[in-house]
């Protein structure tokens, strides 16, 4: 004879189906929103603080910009220097008189946690060198600003990265 009677346990409901669907809803809403929390606290996406304004006066400031003819180019001078050429269109450092100030950072592209404020010092020899604390391997960017003797803005993101050693 065949034992028709069901063995232990309890019966598996719709009820049953409905909270486990639920708790797996649940977990999946609340591991997106924990993540999407995360990616707006360490980087908020904005560049610049009013994009209107920014893309109406961005023909003008290239056009200025592309005047003075400058390059930029950053690198590491040693673990705990960070150099900067800012060059004329002759090949020659741009003369002290020339710029009114240097400001830039050295950070990550995509968070905030490890950027640094430079500060240049005109070395001897016409480049600019900035205390820098050892920067870890991975891709940075410089974001500089200077601005030339006629009030003319000089902007630049530069890219750099440190290999691992």
């Amino acid at each position: 004879m065949v034992d028709t009677e069901p063995k232990g346990g309890r019966e598996f409901t719709g009820r049953h189906m409905l909270i486990i669907t639920v708790g797996f809803f649940a977990v999946v809403i609340a591991v997106n929103l924990f993540m999407a929390f995360k990616a707006v606290g360490t980087f908020s996406g904005l560049e610049v603080k009013n994009g209107y304004i920014a893309s109406q006066q961005f023909d003008d400031n290239r056009a200025a910009q592309l005047g003075l003819g400058w390059t930029a180019i950053a690198g590491l001078e040693g673990p705990e220097y960070l150099r900067l050429d800012l060059t004329d269109p002759e090949g020659k450092f741009v003369a002290t008189e020339d710029i009114a100030s240097i400001t830039a950072n050295i950070g990550r592209p995509t968070e905030r946690d490890e950027d640094q404020d430079l500060n240049f010092e005109r070395a001897a020899q016409g480049y600019y060198l900035a205390p820098i604390t050892p920067l870890n391997p991975g891709k940075w960017y410089v974001r500089l600003d200077a601005i030339a003797a006629d009030g003319t803005l000089f902007q630049q993101r530069l890219q750099l990265y440190i290999s691992e050693q």
